[in-house]
């Protein structure tokens, strides 16, 4: 493993495991949670803003598919991503 100019050539290796985490299903539901916080608090100030509340719509559904999945595939993941995100009742 050389070094070139302070980085390591292996740098490729930990791009990949970024990208693979913004892939994964945890990743994506926590953004969604994000967007979906977001939107909410604009909504609360901004009532008949419309269009905010389709897209706010759209990824809620979009996080209820990717929870359901979760849940599907691996149950005790998605038990800890619910309850670190505190989305769900318990």
């Amino acid at each position: 493993m050389k070094k070139e100019g302070g980085r390591k050539i292996f740098g490729f290796m930990v791009k990949e495991e970024k990208e693979e985490k913004k892939g994964s299903v945890e990743f994506q539901v926590f953004n969604f949670t994000n967007k979906i916080r977001r939107l909410a608090s604009h909504l609360e100030l901004h009532k008949k803003d419309f269009s905010s509340e389709r897209g706010l719509r759209r990824l809620l559904g979009k996080r209820r598919r990717l929870l359901a999945y979760l849940a599907k595939k691996n149950r005790v993941r998605y038990k800890k991503l619910i309850s670190q995100l505190n989305i769900r009742e318990q």
